[in-house]
C-alpha cells in the first residue's frame, strides 16, 4: 500500500521530509525498512544558521550526497531495489534530454532544491506537457487570506486532489529561471538534486512516458 505524502513539522525539515516522500512515493509501506527513515532523519538538518543555531539552516548538499551514497549501499546489502544519483550545477535543468526529465519519464522521482522565499527542497513526481508535477512539503491553503501573492504568479498551479502524488503543477520555464523567485531553481551554482528510482518499477527507454516541450 502506498502512503500519503507528508508535510513539514517545522520551518526547516523540507529536506528529510522530501527525501522520505521519495521513499513513500516509490515503495509500498510494507517494504520500507525502518532503518531508512531513521538514517534520513539522523543525517539531515545538519546546517547552522548565521546565529550558530544547529538545524536552522536546513539540510546541506553534503548531507544529500552522503544519503544518496548510503541508500545505494543499503540497497545493495539488503537487496532493496533503490537507486540514487546526486547531481548539481548545470546538470540540474529541465530540457528534452536532461537527466531530470529522463528520470521522470522512467518513473523515477527527483528531490530538487529550489527557492520558496529561501532555498527549499521539493519532490518532482511527473511531467505533463511542459509542466512538472511536484509535492511541496510546506503546507499552504489557497483560501488563506495571508497566502503570499507570489503563489499566484504565472506558471504556478495548486493541486488539491492528489495527496499521494503532487500538490503543485509548475511550468518548466519557471523552474528553469536563474533567479530566486518562487519555484525557480536559481543560479547554477546553487542547484542540486537527487534522482531516485525503484529498480523494480523503473521503465526501460522503450517504455518511457512521452512528453512535449
Amino acid at each position: 500500500m502506498k502512503n500519503l505524502l507528508n508535510y513539514q513539522s517545522c520551518e526547516y525539515d523540507c529536506g528529510p521530509v522530501s527525501l522520505t516522500n521519495a521513499i513513500r512515493y516509490l515503495f509500498d509501506r510494507e517494504t520500507i525498512y525502518p532503518d531508512i527513515i531513521k538514517y534520513i532523519m539522523l543525517y539531515c538538518l545538519d546546517s547552522y544558521n548565521e546565529a550558530g543555531e544547529f538545524g536552522k539552516r536546513g539540510t546541506s548538499a553534503s548531507a544529500m550526497m552522503f544519503l544518496s551514497n548510503w541508500l545505494n549501499e543499503f540497497g545493495r546489502i539488503k537487496n532493496f531495489p533503490i537507486l540514487c544519483e546526486f547531481v548539481s550545477g548545470r546538470d540540474v535543468c529541465l530540457s528534452d534530454s536532461c537527466r531530470i526529465t529522463s528520470a521522470l519519464q522512467q518513473g523515477g522521482v527527483v528531490l530538487l532544491r529550489l527557492f520558496l522565499d529561501v532555498s527549499h527542497y521539493v519532490l518532482l513526481t511527473g511531467i505533463d506537457g511542459n509542466r512538472i508535477y511536484l509535492f511541496d512539503p510546506y503546507y499552504e491553503e489557497l483560501d488563506d487570506p495571508e497566502l503570499d501573492p507570489e503563489y499566484f504568479e504565472e506558471g504556478i498551479t495548486f493541486i488539491t486532489d492528489q495527496p499521494k502524488r503532487a500538490n503543485r503543477l509548475i511550468s518548466m520555464e519557471r523552474l528553469n529561471h536563474l533567479t530566486e523567485g518562487y519555484y525557480e531553481m536559481g543560479p547554477y551554482a546553487a542547484r542540486e538534486a537527487v534522482i531516485v528510482f525503484n529498480r523494480e518499477t523503473r521503465l526501460t527507454p522503450e517504455d518511457t512516458i512521452e512528453y512535449f516541450i
